[in-house]
């Protein structure tokens, strides 16, 4: 039997058994392209605000990128597992724990049931309800910093950023903070909600806007959390690099 003809008949088996195979390709995965993207703006920094337990670093490392990556995590349960998935890295340093936002400071975070949906902002219904498991089930009092103040610990002359913001709804008070950086940054993703999910957060349309009167073009959009019960998607993220290629 060819190999061709065996890969049909073992995907015709798991389709019957409503499981459907792909051939793994990591460059046609979003992380892969998202990859490819950073090699082509040669990328060398990568600030991930917002990392839980390193879910996107650990991915994007897996696709290829091999430059420097911060992490940014404000709960000290995350930040701990943080510590231990970066211990064999050496271009993979965590910051020492804070939540990144628009002063410096302390804030409060909620800490959600499942964790990635933790927040500095109240949960809506809207939320609560497309993924229960999600519902707030304490509160952690944490510091809080501006990213500007804190990326220029890391950053060099010549270095091309790159900023990943997936705070939950606070993503319009990061950028707040973080106008001095953004102004080097090579480009940005951005978790956007197209309906309120958090209290007071700004949506799609607000924030892609203010990227867009900052220089920044949209690159990608990747699916994110859809509603179980309606199908709809309520949060994407997108890329953006600065429009001028050559900047």
């Amino acid at each position: 039997m060819s190999t061709g003809s065996f890969e049909s008949l073992i995907r015709q088996t798991a389709n019957r058994l409503g499981i459907d195979i792909h051939r793994h390709r990591p460059e046609k995965s979003d992380m892969g392209r998202l990859s490819l993207m950073l090699a082509e703006q040669k990328i060398d920094l990568v600030f991930d605000v917002g990392a839980n337990t390193g879910q996107f670093a650990k991915s994007l490392r897996k696709a290829g990128y091999t430059q420097r990556l911060i992490s940014f995590e404000p709960l000290s349960i995350a930040h701990a597992q943080l510590l231990r998935a970066s211990r064999n890295d050496s271009k993979w340093d965590i910051a020492p724990r804070a939540a990144i936002g628009d002063r410096d400071g302390e804030i409060e975070i909620h800490i959600a049931g499942n964790s990635v949906s933790s927040s500095a902002l109240q949960m809506l219904d809207s939320h609560t309800a497309a993924a229960p498991g999600s519902a707030y089930i304490g509160s952690e009092r944490v510091p809080l910093s501006q990213l500007d103040t804190v990326a220029r610990n890391y950053l060099k002359p010549g270095t091309r950023s790159f900023v990943k913001i997936d705070t939950q709804g606070y993503e319009d008070r990061v950028l707040d903070g973080a106008t001095e950086l953004l102004h080097k940054a090579r480009g940005l993703q951005l978790e956007l909600s197209f309906v309120p999910l958090y209290e007071g957060q700004k949506l799609f349309n607000d924030l892609i806007e203010r990227l867009r009167t900052l220089g920044f073009s949209i690159w990608a959009i990747w699916p994110g959390f859809c509603d179980p019960r309606s199908g709809r998607m309520l949060q994407v993220d997108a890329t953006f690099f600065a429009t001028d290629p050559y900047q």
